[in-house]
């Protein structure tokens, strides 16, 4: 019986794939690092271990060696491990738990396994002595994106607090990773053409995009915007996610000294990776709003008027996904995945800059009436659904 096997360190996309591929018939088992089902001791025990458990593999074999996994994590915090050390520790760990896995389920059959970017060398290396074939899921645009953020460092005005380039041998196992995969799948066109310039053959790589599945219903949420936006009711925008270079963000605060004076209020939620000047932190235009819970962030997404997505550089940017999902607009730029069609469902930036960001927004100040048609046009497509995802997945 050919199955497929889905090695998943954490919670990203809120499990698209391994869901995905149950709901095509394809799953035979999902290995993961946490599993924790609600109710149980550990879900109680930890606010932030809530996010590690999906209902829609309620019904699926998942495996998950959680008290060798939380051991792991709490040595690596005592031992104030961070950063790439931490990340390679933690990447290592989890394929030594896969493959031991691997080695002690499933002896009969031929299988597909599917493990994602940096976290998966050891893995395809063992499915390849077993002749099964091997999928890699590349969560960045990879090598490419690490030079931009380089140069941005250099560059920048606006400083990170701590970034560094990751290891060499990082990327040396990253190019192995692809060397034994059969097919890589990647999130846009834009992480395809940074894999072609490393050199990766066309061949391997298919573009599938994510998929979102909104878990509140907002189906029949309305938007209503004001006539006119005014010092009582400004414009209220939203960036939601790491607060970094590489998000956009030194753009979007030269937006924000341009439209100076404006009734436009930036909200900012999530992390702040970079030193920002007092200037900007105590700006009344602006509202710090730090790190939201998984489960905190509706109350942004249904209170703002737009979403904007400056990115230089993402595999996709899921976050374009979930403010659809809220009927909201969102003002993204080129280098991520295709969500927004331009004076359709948003406004796609041709350069990001903090001039055309500022100019993008001064249109949607200056128009309710244009934000108000993008809400209605706003929603997850149909292209980003489970359903496609399995379909997808199915065809490689």
């Amino acid at each position: 019986m050919h199955s497929w096997i889905c090695c998943q360190l954490g919670a990203r996309e809120h499990y698209a794939v391994p869901r995905a591929l149950l709901v095509g018939g394809l799953l035979g088992e999902f290995i993961t690092d946490l599993w924790i089902r609600p109710g149980t001791l550990l879900h109680t025990w930890k606010k932030q271990l809530t996010g590690r458990f999906h209902s829609g593999l309620a019904g699926a074999r998942v495996n998950a060696p959680n008290l060798a996994a939380l051991s792991f994590e709490l040595k690596a915090s005592l031992a104030r491990e961070n950063g790439w050390n931490l990340i390679g520790r933690r990447n290592k760990w989890f394929q030594q738990h896969a493959v031991a896995r691997l080695a002690h389920s499933s002896t009969n059959g031929h299988h597909t396994i599917f493990a994602y970017s940096y976290a998966a060398e050891e893995i395809f290396k063992f499915a390849k002595d077993r002749g099964w074939r091997t999928i890699l899921g590349q969560i960045d645009p990879g090598p490419a994106e690490e030079r931009i953020v380089a140069g941005l460092d250099k560059t920048s005005a606006i400083k990170h607090k701590h970034w560094e380039p990751a290891p060499a041998d990082y990327w040396k196992r990253w190019r192995n990773e692809c060397a034994l995969a059969d097919q890589i799948v990647v999130n846009s066109e834009w992480s395809r053409n940074a894999l072609l310039g490393e050199g990766i053959p066309a061949e391997k790589i298919s573009v599938i995009p994510v998929a979102y599945e909104s878990s509140t219903d907002v189906g029949s949420l309305q938007r209503l915007y004001p006539r006119a936006f005014g010092a009582e009711r400004p414009l209220r925008v939203l960036f939601l996610g790491q607060i970094n270079l590489r998000k956009g963000v030194g753009q979007l605060l030269e937006a924000v000294e341009l439209l100076s004076g404006e009734n436009v209020e930036f909200w900012f939620v999530g992390p702040t990776q970079i030193h920002v000047p007092q200037s900007l932190r105590m700006h009344p235009q602006v509202r710090w709003f730090g790190v939201a819970p998984r489960t905190g962030v509706a109350s942004y997404y249904r209170d703002a008027d737009a979403f904007v997505f400056p990115t230089l550089s993402d595999g996709f940017g899921l976050t374009q996904l979930e403010a659809q999902s809220w009927k909201l607009p969102v003002v993204a730029s080129r280098y991520c995945g295709e969500v927004v069609r331009d004076g359709f469902n948003g406004v796609v930036l041709e350069v990001v800059s903090g001039h055309a960001i500022a100019e993008a927004l001064l249109r949607l100040l200056r128009s309710p009436e244009t934000l108000s048609a993008m809400s209605v046009r706003s929603a997850v497509d149909e292209r980003f659904s489970l359903k496609m995802l399995a379909e997808s997945l199915k065809k490689l």
